[in-house]
């Protein structure tokens, strides 16, 4: 399988505050771009799961920010999945200055998968097996 090498994020200037840094409340949606670029890296849109029925809320986020991201700089966003069993799924992100190298940010997201129909839990194997396949196969890859 092909790494995903990575979500590059230019910053807006709205998203800083009056010292133009980097607002803390644009991480939560940083994180969420990088989700959905992985996914579409998997050829799995968003789209294309909730077409199939299915749903991913989020259960719980965390951010730690580890050095200030100001405008004007570019940074690359990794995420990775950590933990997959079928009906929940976990990643963890990587945020560096993408002229420095530097580690920015971290942090973490879990999600489950809900029937949207009835917003009942479900083993993604049994509504969409590739997808299934493709989170077991890479969930095992070691990318570092």
């Amino acid at each position: 399988m092909e790494k995903f090498t990575g979500y590059i994020r230019e910053p807006f200037y709205y998203e800083t505050d009056q010292m133009g840094i980097i607002h803390h409340s644009n991480y939560v949606r940083w994180l969420e771009e990088s989700r959905v670029a992985f996914l579409n890296h998997l050829g799995f849109s968003y789209k294309k799961i909730e077409d199939s029925g299915v749903i991913i809320p989020v259960l719980a986020i965390t951010c730690q920010y580890k050095e200030m991201i100001r405008y004007g700089e570019t940074v690359r966003i990794l995420p990775k999945i950590e933990k997959y069993n079928g009906t929940r799924l976990d990643f963890i992100y990587e945020i560096y200055g993408l002229s420095d190298g530097k580690l920015r940010t971290t942090g973490s997201s879990n999600h489950c998968f809900l029937l949207a129909e009835t917003q009942q839990l479900v083993k993604i194997d049994r509504v969409l097996p590739t997808l299934d396949h493709l989170f077991q196969e890479y969930v095992q890859i070691d990318f570092d």
